[in-house]
């Protein structure tokens, strides 16, 4: 009885698992939906040290971080700080907003048990994830004592949003402890990590970059989901008992007001309004990874809100036939509702009044899989009113009446006669009379003789004989004056 009871209770567990995981949402519409755990969890697990894993994790190629809490239109970097407490460490996920002001991402719980098993947890901030958001390796300890760990559950099969599924790989508390990233932090020289960078100082090599749109984030990290959900998952409980009330209640975590105010008016919203960006996420990772297993799969579709619909377990979506046209999740496009095509008695397709499905020149539409299509709705299929088609009568062709071209009579045009004047006789030039030229005559040129020149005659200079001056004499008056 109580093997039947032990078996019924695993049974049940696994049963609960597999369900969690094809309903969790792919959506939280908080904040942390720009940056994926299971991502996160993924490059922790291949980091040699705490120093590596931080810089993979801001690193552009890595295609991770895509955070912008303090709205700057730019990526925030992420500093990771280790708080050890014994055995258990406390590695908190940063970003600083400002000078002053740092708020808590997420916390991952490392503890090394007495017999070298290594349990851990990635814990997502309340704030940027809401209340117990955890993710956590596929734990194959859980199947050997199940019931005897807070999460016991286990599924062979995990299923996409696409309704793929993917084969669940389980890891061992001992495989846990061989992690490089482990072997670091218990290394007995270790004594924490804490990133030397803050606000205003970031490493040379960092170059932050404008965020995705949450779709474009979402398009690339969809193509993931194959490895992630077949090596990690996703858990309400945690394995260390009193860890959550440390945590919210202790120092370790940081909270920032101006990121409180942002989220409270409604800033991290508009990362959710460009659906047709979903395909450009796609069309990266496909470029990174071409030979992916995942690289062929098709992205669910989106609700009028842009929230992706899960596809029902066991089922794929159905590639458009020849004369179905596939929806286009474009700007200005409008999701079609769900069941409205229905399959009649012959296994046809007959679009109602909502659809946009056209007939092929047969008149009729054949679906993908044999049979008839149905209509997924919340996991239940209802049959729907089966009508045949009915042949759509074709009237010929009434041949239109032509009738007779008339000639167009053209009139005559009268050309008005052309008056020529009579052409008057060139005027009768009289020749021009030339009188001969008369030689000139020239005279002979008359010598002038020259007379001959004849001496002049000098006469002598006669000198001027100076006469001899006399004394003026003086008359004196005779009454003795002068």
């Amino acid at each position: 009885m109580k093997r039947f009871l032990y078996l019924l209770f695993t049974i049940c567990c696994c049963y609960g698992f597999s369900a969690s995981a094809q309903t969790e949402p792919e959506r939280l519409n908080l904040p942390g939906d720009n940056l994926n755990l299971y991502a996160v969890l993924k490059l922790f697990q291949e980091s040699p040290t705490l120093e590596t894993f931080e810089k993979k994790l801001n690193d552009s190629s890595s295609n991770v971080n895509n955070l912008d809490l303090d709205g700057d239109g730019k990526i925030d970097y992420i500093r990771v700080v280790d708080n050890p407490d014994g055995d258990l460490h406390n590695i908190s996920l940063k970003i600083a907003i400002n000078k002053t002001e740092e708020q808590n991402v997420a916390v991952f719980v490392v503890q090394k048990q007495a017999d070298k098993k290594v349990q851990i947890q990635l814990v997502g901030d309340e704030d940027l994830y809401g209340k117990d958001y955890i993710i956590e390796p596929n734990m194959g300890d859980d199947v050997a004592a199940a019931g005897q760990t807070p999460n016991p559950g286990y599924s062979a099969t995990s299923t996409l949003a696409n309704g793929e599924t993917v084969t669940v790989q389980t890891t061992t508390t001992y495989q846990i402890a061989e992690w490089p990233v482990i072997e670091y932090i218990y290394v007995p020289s270790y004594t924490g990590w804490s990133s030397p960078w803050y606000w205003g100082y970031y490493p040379t090599y960092w170059r932050p970059w404008r965020p995705f749109y949450w779709h474009n984030y979402y398009g690339y990290h969809f193509h993931w989901d194959y490895y992630y959900y077949s090596r990690y998952r996703h858990c309400n409980s945690y394995r260390f008992p009193g860890w959550r009330d440390r945590y919210y209640g202790g120092r370790y975590r940081s909270r920032s007001p101006y990121f409180e105010n942002r989220f409270r008016q409604g800033a991290y919203r508009n990362t959710y309004s460009r659906p047709w960006l979903a395909n450009r996420g796609a069309q990266r990772f496909k470029q990174n990874y071409p030979q992916a297993p995942s690289a062929q799969y098709q992205l669910p579709s989106f609700d009028q809100s842009g929230t992706p619909i899960r596809t029902a377990p066991g089922t794929r979506p159905i590639k458009p036939s020849a004369g179905i046209r596939p929806i286009r999740t474009d700007k200005n496009t409008r999701p079609v509702k769900e069941g409205t095509i229905r399959p009649d008695k012959q296994g046809t397709v007959r679009p109602t009044k909502e659809g946009t499905i056209r007939p092929d020149k047969q008149g009729t539409i054949r679906p993908t899989n044999p049979g008839t299509i149905k209509p997924v709705k919340e996991g239940t299929v209802r049959p729907t009113k089966q009508e045949p088609i009915r042949p759509i009568k074709q009237q010929p062709d009434r041949p239109t009446r032509q009738e007779p071209i008339k000639p167009i009579q053209q009139s005559p045009v009268k050309q008005a006669p052309i008056r020529q004047e009579p052409v008057r006789p060139p005027v009768r030039q009289e020749p021009v009379r030339q009188e001969p030229v008369r030689p000139v005559r020239q005279q002979p040129v008359r010598q002038v003789q020259s007379e001959p020149s004849r001496p002049v005659r000098q006469e002598p200079v006669r000198q001027v004989q100076q006469e001899n001056t006399r004394p003026t004499r003086v008359v004196r008056d005779k009454k003795g004056g002068n």
